[in-house]
């Protein structure tokens, strides 16, 4: 056997899946930088470690809410006040889809999502919080009895749609425009079907629906039956019938 220190470099190199050639090629192994215990942290944030990363959120949020019952996602704003309308409202609704049967699924942090868990929680049902890791700490809320928090904001909205049946969309801010706008394209495209999506308060949301009619709509950007992929009110009980006649429940 010769001498390894005498060859040259290879002219092709596999390390795992991956294949290297010509100077691409390293005098480097995986086994060998495993086992090295020199050396800096910043391996914790490359791009191959932040797969596994994401794939353990995965997992833990699979496995933290396979087992749910049926549920609706409630979304809306986090800087709600807690001692106005629209607070009371998302209470209500929280209340209201525990006793129509549901699982209530919120991004578990203060405001309007901390309203429809606090229904939620006083109803008995299953008061859930998806939070997500910000500059801004918020924690989750303490009306949360299962309380999953993601690095990732694709992870969470991926659980927002999975676990739900639908959704009550509150008065909110830009967080709460993605999550509805995410939710009516994959509903528009066909990715889910039977999936309800309400808006509650009219007030606040007919700006919007305007535009998607005048604007969006008018010069050919959407088609008019796109407006049928949701339903405003202002009727916690419709809410409720609304997103429970879709559901089949």
């Amino acid at each position: 056997m010769g001498n390894p220190e005498a060859q040259g470099p290879p002219e092709e190199q596999y390390l795992g899946p991956v294949v290297r050639r010509r100077d691409q090629v390293t005098s480097d192994t995986t086994d060998r930088r495993l086992l090295d215990t020199e050396g800096d942290s910043e391996w914790v944030h490359t791009d191959p470690w932040r797969v596994m990363r994401i794939q353990s959120e995965f997992v833990e949020g699979f496995g933290a809410l396979a087992e749910l019952p049926s549920a609706i996602s409630v979304f809306g704003s986090a800087r709600t006040p807690a001692d106005t309308p629209e607070y009371e409202a998302g209470v209500a609704i929280g209340r209201a889809l525990v006793e129509a049967g549901f699982a209530v699924i919120t991004g578990g942090g203060p405001g309007a999502m901390e309203a429809a868990n606090k229904g939620a929680r006083e109803a008995e049902g299953v008061s859930v919080g998806l939070g997500i890791e910000l500059p801004f700490e918020q924690g989750l809320n303490p009306h949360v009895d299962i309380g999953v928090n993601f690095r990732y904001f694709f992870v969470r909205k991926m659980m927002f749609v999975k676990y739900a049946q639908g959704f009550v969309v509150l008065p909110g801010g830009l967080g709460t425009l993605d999550e509805l706008f995410e939710a009516l394209t994959l509903v528009q495209t066909r990715k889910v079907t039977k999936f309800p999506i309400v808006l509650f308060g009219t007030a606040y949301w007919s700006g919007l629906v305007d535009w998607l009619r005048d604007t969006v709509i008018a010069q050919g950007k959407a088609s008019e039956k796109d407006l049928l992929l949701f339903h405003v009110t202002d009727s916690v009980d419709e809410a409720v019938a609304l997103v429970t006649k879709e559901t089949g429940k």
